[in-house]
């Protein structure tokens, strides 16, 4: 029997997030593979079923592990939080079978899911509507220089910026850091949200700007998401609304 590897994104934890597609490969899978806290969110789903979890920093154990038992002709799924794709384990499975030479078999699949900046969006009002960067503050797998590159980058091209993994009890300059950079750029009233735990039971979510934002220390976390508006961006109602420019184009051809 042909093994299958689907990489799953669960989106942000309620099940009515998650594509219908993942809980058909979840429902289909023998294996269950994944980060301790992401197969909690899913454990109504895969009783029954071999399960195998890991904690933070053993990802190359968990890809490792799901592709042996694929090789074996297993059905596996390896689950990640949001998208697989970004920030998630996609990546490092295909780099581990390219090593290997990998053609198709095992059948491998990447199932999307609802990522952090999709679902923190949605919750927030239409902070992404124009040109956005993504960027991570940890410097576990890239260097500091590096990312502070690409803010620069970011905040010059008056991107609306979207961060992960804002920062951790060992890791706190990175986020100050890179809010003092962007003031060099941006109006300290620049509207930022800060949203922790996106659809899940602990959730929380705070507007503010980019010259308080740090003052919300106990909101900070590698579960939570920061959104920095760009020039354009407001807050009304008690969302972040970024305009498209659908508005003034149609009002210049209006009066044209």
């Amino acid at each position: 029997m042909k093994g299958k590897l689907y990489i799953v994104g669960i989106g942000p934890g309620y099940e009515q997030y998650m594509v219908p597609r993942a809980k058909e490969c979840i429902e289909e899978s023998q294996v269950i593979i994944g980060y301790e806290t992401y197969v909690a969110l899913i454990e109504h789903l895969i009783k029954g079923k071999e399960v195998y979890t890991y904690p933070m920093t053993q990802e190359v154990d968990r890809a490792n592990q799901a592709i042996k038992f694929a090789e074996e002709g297993k059905v596996v799924s390896l689950v990640s939080s949001g998208d697989p794709g970004i920030y998630g384990m996609a990546g490092l499975v295909y780099e581990i079978l390219a090593e290997k030479n990998w053609k198709d078999d095992p059948y491998v699949e990447v199932v999307p899911g609802v990522s952090a900046l999709n679902a923190c969006s949605a919750l927030i009002g239409s902070p992404l509507m124009t040109d956005f960067a993504v960027v991570s503050m940890s410097d576990l797998l890239v260097p500091w220089d590096i990312i502070v590159k690409r803010v620069k980058a970011a905040a010059e091209g008056d991107y609306v910026i979207v961060i992960y993994n804002p920062q951790s009890k060992k890791r706190v300059h990175q986020l100050r850091d890179t809010r003092d950079l962007l003031l060099k750029y941006r109006s300290k009233d620049t509207p930022v949200a800060i949203v922790k735990a996106a659809y899940r039971d602990k959730q929380e979510i705070v507007l503010t700007d980019l010259e308080h934002m740090l003052d919300y220390q106990d909101k900070l976390g590698m579960l939570s998401t920061v959104i920095i508006g760009n020039s354009s961006t407001f807050i009304h109602n008690g969302l972040m609304i970024n305009p498209r420019g659908y508005k003034s184009k149609y009002q210049i051809v209006r009066e044209a």
